[in-house]
């Protein structure tokens, strides 16, 4: 059997098809599998062949390798001249005349695909990515912003608490206390002198004040007549 039935790919790309025998019939045998194409006039067009003592065997852009009891067989770079029916035909040395022929499996090669211009689309990753960058630099702002106002509220009501719960002699305002006013005491001690030393001295003399009185006599005022 020849499978997949139907293939459809653009140009440029690879073309996969299976052949698989059957080696019950075929146990002992020596063999040779071609890979054939029908053409337009429908005649047949060998394009590679492998033997069962081959791993893989490559063939212009055909590409055949050997996983008995398939055969995996390839077509490399893809172009519309492709298209066609193809097909397997198993050989054996001891009829060679003989072809086993596989089931027709049809491929369409399409046009390549036109190239999109993808020079702008790393220009709007770009921005996009900037944008991205952006909110999340805003997003950390506004977050610092509110751990920030957290802190500070936080600490202003511990603050006033500390404050409440003072008791009113702490909130109270010191008095000042007057100054300590240092007094020095004088002792009296008697002193003591021999008499022989000691000269008498004379009680002082006061003269006798003499005091002199003197009588003013004003004039009398005489009375002012208006002319």
């Amino acid at each position: 059997t020849f499978f997949p039935a139907m293939l459809t790919l653009p140009a440029g790309g690879s073309a996969t098809f299976f052949c698989n025998i059957s080696m019950e019939s075929e146990s002992g045998l020596e063999y040779s599998l071609n890979w054939y194409k029908d053409t337009n006039n429908n005649q047949a067009q060998k394009i590679a062949e492998i033997s069962p003592n081959s791993y893989q065997t490559k063939m212009d852009k055909y590409l055949v390798t050997n996983h008995t009891p398939a055969f995996k067989m390839e077509i490399l770079n893809l172009h519309q001249n492709d298209s066609g029916s193809y097909y397997c035909g198993l050989i054996t040395f001891f009829e060679p005349d003989k072809v086993m022929e596989s089931s027709r499996s049809h491929l369409v090669v399409t046009a390549a695909p036109e190239k999109t211009n993808t020079t702008d689309e790393p220009e709007m990753e770009e921005g996009n990515s900037l944008d991205h960058i952006k909110v999340v630099l805003l997003g950390i702002l506004l977050l610092a912003g509110a751990v920030v106002l957290l802190i500070f509220g936080y600490l202003t009501v511990t603050y006033r608490r500390g404050d409440v719960q003072k008791p009113p002699s702490e909130n109270a305002p010191v008095e000042d206390k007057p100054p300590v006013v240092s007094v020095s005491t004088v002792d009296y001690g008697v002193l003591e002198f021999q008499c022989n030393q000691c000269t008498q001295v004379p009680p002082e003399t006061w003269p006798v004040d003499q005091t002199e009185y003197a009588t003013i006599v004003f004039p009398e005022e005489k009375p002012i007549t208006p002319k």
